[in-house]
């Protein structure tokens, strides 16, 4: 499932910076009962940057093996090196992921010529489905309608997560890339509207908090009721914005430790929220009777 409810998740670390399987188990089983359609494993929010390759191997790894096939795993497979993009595609490849979500790649800002020639080697690389990631507030580059409709032929190459909040784009990129090609936001403040205006879901930040309500969310929003959809994100407004209120996954994992299901361990250059910053991620749980929650 590329579609629907795809939780970006966490990668939880002890005290000590390594990775905690524990909880890492405890994450996966809780998105399995709430519904939660797909993970994406070691994508941003997992904190990719700071895992070394073997690592990023045994996290997709093991969360293939704790989902037994309850629940899609993307594996994160970007990188701003091709070769190190194509060596992440084949070692995942084997670990029965269902799919890849490929980051543009990032501070070299390529020409569409290279992009064409990155995505093409990735897609080379494994018979898997590949899911474009366009984020340029972090790689400093946006791929336009017309960079995606290009990339959009290549074999593999299903869709796209759409991380601008240029709600607009969704009837280019539909018309452009046709139907079947897949449109998912990655901004949960502008997702609603996105997959009203036509998108297939979202791969979600917020939903690492509350993914049986976002699984509720993107099931309204993706069949149409645009009623029971905003009364749903009227709820999570202020949650959306909390959780950006710092650098993504600073102050998603500190909500996720407030409520008892993760550690707020990260590895620098990230640090724990400010102090003003804590008090709002704490207030905003409160309102919403998330602290020390076993709902969802």
């Amino acid at each position: 499932m590329l579609k629907g409810s795809i939780v970006a998740l966490v990668t939880p670390f002890t005290k000590y910076g390594n990775i905690d399987y524990s909880e890492l188990e405890y994450l996966v089983n809780r998105h399995c009962e709430a519904g939660t359609d797909a993970i994406v494993a070691v994508g941003t929010t997992g904190e990719s940057t700071t895992l070394s390759h073997e690592e990023h191997i045994d996290v997709v790894s093991a969360m293939v093996e704790l989902a037994d096939g309850r629940i899609s795993v993307i594996g994160g497979n970007g990188s701003n090196s091709t070769s190190e993009a194509v060596q992440l595609t084949e070692k995942m490849s084997h670990l029965g992921v269902d799919g890849f979500l490929n980051v543009t790649p990032y501070y070299n800002k390529p020409s569409l010529a290279g992009l064409v020639a990155h995505y093409k080697a990735c897609a080379e690389a494994s018979d898997k489905p590949q899911i474009l990631y366009n984020v340029p507030g972090r790689t400093a580059l946006d791929m336009t309608p017309d960079m995606i409709e290009a990339l959009a032929t290549i074999d593999n190459i299903v869709g796209i997560k759409e991380a601008t909040g240029d709600v607009a784009r969704v009837q280019e990129l539909r018309q452009r890339c046709g139907d079947e090609f897949i449109l998912l936001s990655g901004d949960d403040p502008t997702a609603r509207e996105f997959m009203l205006a036509g998108g297939d879901g979202v791969i979600s930040v917020t939903a690492n908090v509350v993914p049986a309500k976002m699984k509720a969310l993107v099931s309204a929003a993706t069949s149409g009721d645009r009623s029971a959809a905003e009364q749903i994100d009227a709820e999570l407004d202020a949650l959306h914005q909390v959780l950006f209120i710092e650098s993504n996954p600073i102050p998603v994992k500190w909500a996720l430790a407030l409520m008892g299901w993760c550690s707020a361990n990260y590895r620098l250059p990230l640090t724990p929220p400010e102090a003003h910053s804590q008090e709002k991620i704490e207030a905003v749980l409160a309102d919403l009777d998330l602290l020390n929650s076993q709902e969802s």
